[in-house]
């Protein structure tokens, strides 16, 4: 891949403020584009052909297509190879997390249906520019989690090394600068009669912002969130905004309507229960992992072909409502999409000397889109305790590949939360950061305040 002139200007900024040894030796780093895509992922398909070799993915918006359009399905006539149930789980247990295979053993009906694999994850040539720049300068501190440097808007560890690495790359996958998005966050019930809570969030990666000039003037910023509640009425007007450090815990605020106050969260971090979630999440189960990683050590265990959601335009067409879609034990299986992909594979588990109430926890990120699409989280005796599901499809006007839509499921109280559902709610404006649609001010304990007056 030959370098521009923009990218030999952001290099030669990112060594300035990098260790003078490159992150991965040159010869690696050249593979990139080569034998390896310039996200990092293998190039080619597998052996039995069942992974097809990547071609670029999907980088233009279907014809006719414009923003607020129903989402076209490139692929709605593909038909299920396989499905794996409860019959044959062991049949396919080889290319399903434990997790998978606990849901498919333990809920009556629950299927996974196994469609033809389509690698559509594709990015623009900026994003894989600044994808070599991080492999080339991006780092961890010494023997730890911290994340030291990184030029934005690209993948920072195209060619990992350690697990810690692995999920930086979930974490800061790049999606854009900022959304704008509504969406509900609904709790299971038996009765099929979900409780939900519908919300308004603004979110913005500094890192990836075109005005961050160099690593140094984040301060350590690795994202901002502002969530505002809508419905229901004894909570509308709720508030918390969230900021996210790369050295660090959170820092959080929440507003209260009926107090008029802002307040400093002391615990919005880690295992602490998010708010008003009835108990079904931790803090940093959303989404899917974030926070500090201080307390675990992360294992890059290597990479695994599984079975995982991916390309799921049928879970997020808008043309259903919830009720059809969240169904008492489960996402209904009709709209659930499962392909074989590549997955690193990352074991988290705690530190001699820390609490957590998951001791480990195993991660299976996607080699083209670096996001996380499964975890099996663990409880103290070893057994699953929990399992979380991710969504996977392609917003060509980024372009790159997304993830809202995640289901975490409780195995212990037999209920599942739904998070960033969207289905019922206006689309989400994806380039809400890159075209000036998001204030930066917005994100001060001060602008919390002025919004929850007016």
């Amino acid at each position: 891949m030959k370098a521009t002139k923009p990218l030999c200007a952001a290099l030669a900024l990112a060594l300035a403020c990098a260790p003078a040894t490159a992150a991965v030796p040159e010869a690696e780093a050249a593979r990139l584009g080569k034998d390896l895509t310039p996200m990092g992922a293998e190039k080619a398909g597998n052996k039995e052909g069942t992974i097809p070799a990547w071609d670029g993915g999907i980088t233009t918006v279907p014809a006719g297509w414009k923003l607020g359009d129903p989402r076209v399905d490139p692929y709605q006539d593909d038909k299920v190879l396989f499905s794996i149930d409860a019959s044959n789980v062991d049949q396919y247990k080889d290319r399903l997390s434990e997790g998978q295979q606990t849901l498919i053993r333990t809920l009556p009906g629950y299927r996974m249906d196994v469609y033809p694999t389509r690698r559509s994850c594709g990015y623009s040539e900026r994003v894989y520019e600044r994808t070599a720049q991080n492999a080339r300068v991006a780092r961890l501190k010494e023997g730890g989690w911290e994340l030291e440097n990184a030029v934005g808007g690209g993948v920072l560890f195209p060619i990992p090394k350690a697990g810690a690495e692995v999920v930086w790359n979930h974490k800061l996958r790049y999606q854009g600068e900022g959304r704008i998005e509504h969406y509900s966050t609904l709790f299971s019930s038996k009765s099929g009669d979900f409780s939900q809570l519908a919300q308004n969030q603004w979110v913005v990666f500094p890192l990836h912002d075109e005005a961050t000039k160099s690593f140094d003037d984040l301060k350590k910023s690795e994202a901002k969130i502002l969530n505002e509640v809508v419905s229901p009425a004894a909570r509308a007007g709720e508030m918390i905004l969230v900021h996210w450090f790369m050295d660090r815990g959170s820092d959080a605020w929440l507003y209260f309507p009926g107090q008029r106050r802002v307040r400093r969260a002391p615990s919005f971090a880690y295992d602490n229960p998010v708010p008003g979630y009835e108990n079904l999440e931790t803090v940093d189960q959303y989404p899917m992992y974030a926070g500090a990683m201080d307390r675990y050590d992360w294992k890059l265990v290597g990479k695994k072909e599984l079975y995982v959601p991916y390309n799921n335009w049928k879970l997020i067409d808008k043309s259903r409502k919830y009720k059809d879609i969240y169904l008492p034990d489960y996402v209904n299986r009709d709209l659930m999409r499962y392909e074989l992909h590549r997955v690193w594979v990352v074991e988290a588990t705690l530190k001699e000397g820390m609490r957590h109430i998951f001791p480990k926890r195993v991660m299976f990120i996607d080699e083209d889109s670096w996001a996380m699409l499964l975890t099996d989280l663990y409880d103290a005796q070893g057994k699953i305790w929990r399992v979380q599901e991710a969504s996977l499809w392609v917003a060509p006007e980024i372009p790159a590949c997304v993830s809202q839509e995640f289901v975490g499921y409780d195995l212990n109280v037999g209920r599942y939360i739904a998070e960033t559902a969207t289905q019922e709610h206006p689309p989400t404006d994806w380039l809400a950061g890159r075209e000036g649609r998001i204030n930066p001010n917005m994100f001060s304990p001060d602008e919390l305040r002025r919004r929850g007056e007016r």
